[in-house]
């Protein structure tokens, strides 16, 4: 008796690379609660830009592609993982998720900041008490940027500015440890 010819397509390809767990099991890991706090605190930073005025629209429009292109990433990445999908698709998913995090990480330190230098480009606007017309004063112009915010706008500028540094430390952290996966 003769052994059955083997499939040379099936066996020419390497199965694919990923230390991981597959499914919701990934949910359970610092790299998965990681991954879901980016999609949640960039989101919060999506929101809290688009609910601004935008007072320095070169600046915030920055932040907003990063946000939204990695939130949608983001969360795709993370359908990948709970549905098992990257199981099936052969690559060295390490890699994937350390270049992934590297650069998602440089985009967002890259909104970070503008998004800071835009909130701190604020003039201090004051409106003068006991005046019958509003009378505005700039207190402290700095810089190149100078914006008007209202409190209420400033606010808004400070709270999405905290939440992109948070996503930033989330991501970096994510690519450390897809980095130290990836090392093994």
């Amino acid at each position: 008796m003769s052994e059955p010819a083997t499939n040379p397509a099936a066996s020419s390809f390497p199965a694919p690379v990923i230390s991981l767990p597959m499914g919701p099991e990934i949910l359970r890991t610092s790299s998965g609660v990681l991954i879901c706090l980016e999609i949640v605190f960039g989101g919060l930073v999506w929101i809290l830009v688009a609910s601004s005025d935008v007072p320095v629209p070169l600046l915030q429009g920055w932040v907003m592609f990063v946000s939204v292109s990695a939130f949608f990433l983001s969360s795709f990445y993370l359908g990948l993982l709970v549905s098992a999908t990257a199981d099936r698709i052969v690559t060295d998913w390490n890699l994937v998720d350390v270049m992934y995090h590297f650069v998602a990480f440089l985009f967002y330190v890259a909104a970070f900041v503008l998004e800071a230098a835009s909130t701190a480009a604020n003039g201090g606007m004051n409106i003068l008490p006991n005046s019958t017309d509003v009378i505005f004063c700039i207190t402290n112009p700095v810089g190149n940027i100078f914006t008007i915010m209202d409190t209420r706008q400033y606010n808004i500028n400070v709270a999405a500015t905290i939440f992109a540094l948070v996503v930033t430390l989330c991501y970096f952290c994510s690519m450390l440890m897809g980095f130290k996966r990836y090392r093994m």
